[in-house]
């Protein structure tokens, strides 16, 4: 099986990137589309993963900003029956990587608490204290180039 991804800019359809969304945040844990969908998506990166190249079937999504101060990494889903097939860590490392080739030296993101093993396995360090947001509770953590794991995760 081949696995392919692939990077969404501005003027891109989004519709498959706005499906799974809707599955994983609005159908699974119940944020409203008002919470999901923003302005930034217009002004984002997004990856899209394919579980099979020649059905095309979108199995994950993610998204970076830049600012011209931070690079924030966003609306990283998967598709529950995709899930454990290492597809997130797919997803996450084509946005870090977009961000480092492009010269910003950290990332950063807002984990839902029940995540963050997985991104500290690929090297995020939290930071800060735990806070509320949409109703999930979330941390800030950090990626520095030199802290990033070179290998994918396999558990």
């Amino acid at each position: 099986m081949l696995i392919q991804g692939k990077l969404l800019s501005y003027g891109d359809d989004l519709t498959e990137v706005y499906h799974i969304r809707k599955k994983v945040f609005q159908e699974e844990q119940g944020i409203t589309p008002e919470e999901d969908f923003d302005d930034l998506d217009q002004e984002s990166i997004h990856v899209i993963v394919y579980e099979d190249s020649n059905n095309k079937k979108a199995v994950a999504t993610g998204r970076i900003y830049y600012n011209g101060v931070n690079c924030k990494i966003g609306r990283v889903a998967v598709l529950k029956e995709y899930r454990g097939k290492q597809y997130g860590d797919f997803v996450v490392r084509m946005l870090i990587n977009k961000a480092l080739t492009s010269g910003v030296p950290e990332v950063y993101l807002n984990a839902q608490l029940s995540t963050v093993g997985f991104y500290e396995k690929i090297g995020f360090q939290t930071v800060g204290d735990i806070y509320e947001e949409v109703g999930i509770p979330h941390i800030k953590m950090v990626l520095k180039e030199e802290n990033l794991c070179k290998k994918c995760s396999h558990s």
